[in-house]
């Protein structure tokens, strides 16, 4: 038998034993048995937009974007509409593809279920790092370039993907393996993006811990946005904030913008980005106020008409040693240029230094909370310590 052969009949057989879940009760090979007739734990989606939830006795049905419908069962017994793809639950082993899909297992304490992951670069957290080297998380490499089989090694039931990312998933197609879009990423509210950890504790029915972790986080995201709003309305802001280039703000707010030059162009984050939704969370005007959601790619004199007497700059990058105002200036001379880089209001985190995409989309509440200790320190603590921003020394 050829070489290639072998490959084709170890992907068949794989595929085989990957595709089926059963048992009377719904269990899966290797799972905990869950009874077909314990009630559903409610899944209540209020923020996320990117997927929605219906139940009846002992299906149920989740639709995720506009193309993919899936049926979550107990039971391979269990019939299925039309149109939706069965998953047994819970399912016992999966892969991650992004750190924001690893940050809602991290999040649940089930790091257990994930046996594979696309690598350990810029990673913290010491229980994955150890993982990945006894082997018990495998490295299947990164988008466009994946290793089938190590893939098919891990035997995982299904596989979260992330759409946005290069690709390279027809191989891991051939082997029949499940494969599950999480878009978490383009959710444009910051208790949209982290709500999706209720998403993931449906499959491995976690749904009450999930619910339990996103109360919490909604509850300290929304508590401190109170507080906030409470400024504005002392402030007469209540029911609209000033416009960003106006020249009637007064001063009544801080204004901030994002971003740095990389190769002659300016990145920056849109108007209606869930960054942007955060600066106004924490009480400041974002200076570009468009209706774009992801990156915007500008000239940096487009940058500077719109940023040059803001009050804040937000700079996120992974600069190897301590960044310095000495160094931005060095990687753009006129940076300096700006009013927020001579009165030293730069508000920076280095992913070198802190596990940012690591955990932030399950941590909307710090995020704003280092934002708000920064435009209105007297809204937080006097003795809090910021975790990922903090004004650059």
């Amino acid at each position: 038998m050829t070489k290639k052969m072998n490959k084709n009949v170890f992907f068949a057989i794989m595929a085989v034993l990957l595709c089926a879940c059963s048992g009377k009760n719904g269990r899966q090979q290797g799972t905990e048995e869950v009874a077909s007739d314990e009630p559903l734990v409610a899944i209540d989606v209020k923020y996320a937009t990117g997927f929605s939830v219906r139940d009846s006795a002992a299906i149920r049905l989740v639709d995720v974007g506009t193309h993919h419908h899936f049926a979550l069962v107990r039971s391979d017994e269990t019939e299925v509409p039309d149109g939706y793809e069965k998953v047994c639950v819970p399912i016992r082993r999966t892969i991650c593809m992004t750190s924001l899909q690893l940050s809602n297992f991290t999040a649940l304490d089930a790091l257990d279920f994930v046996k594979g992951i696309t690598g350990t670069k810029n990673l913290f957290n010491s229980d994955v790092l150890e993982r990945a080297s006894d082997g018990r998380m495998v490295k299947i490499g990164m988008e466009g370039n994946f290793d089938a089989e190590t893939v098919l090694a891990a035997n995982p039931d299904v596989i979260f993907i992330s759409p946005s990312k290069r690709g390279g998933y027809d191989a891991i197609k051939e082997t029949g393996i499940m494969l599950i879009p999480h878009l978490g990423y383009q959710e444009l509210d910051p208790l949209g993006q982290a709500e999706w950890v209720k998403f993931i504790g449906m499959f491995i029915g976690k749904e009450r811990e999930a619910n339990e972790v996103f109360a919490g986080i909604e509850s300290r995201y929304n508590s401190l946005k109170a507080r906030v709003d409470s400024l504005k309305a002392r402030l007469g802001l209540s029911q609209k904030t000033p416009d960003p280039l106006g020249e009637d703000r007064g001063g009544l707010l801080p204004t901030v913008f994002s971003g740095e030059m990389h190769y002659g162009t300016w990145h920056a984050v849109g108007g209606k980005n869930y960054l942007a939704q955060i600066f106004r969370d924490a009480g400041a005007v974002y200076v570009i106020d468009d209706e774009e959601t992801g990156g915007e790619n500008l000239e940096f004199e487009k940058m500077y008409a719109l940023a040059a007497h803001a009050d804040y700059w937000r700079i996120l990058n992974s600069f190897p040693d301590d960044f310095s105002y000495e160094a931005l200036q060095a990687s753009e001379p006129r940076n300096a240029l700006f009013k927020a880089f001579k009165e030293k209001k730069v508000i920076y985190c280095n992913m070198k230094q802190q596990p940012y995409y690591e955990t932030t989309p399950v941590e909307p509440d710090v995020l704003l909370k280092d934002f708000v200790a920064i435009f209105h320190p007297e809204l937080v603590e006097a003795d809090y310590h910021p975790k990922y921003y903090q004004l650059l020394k």
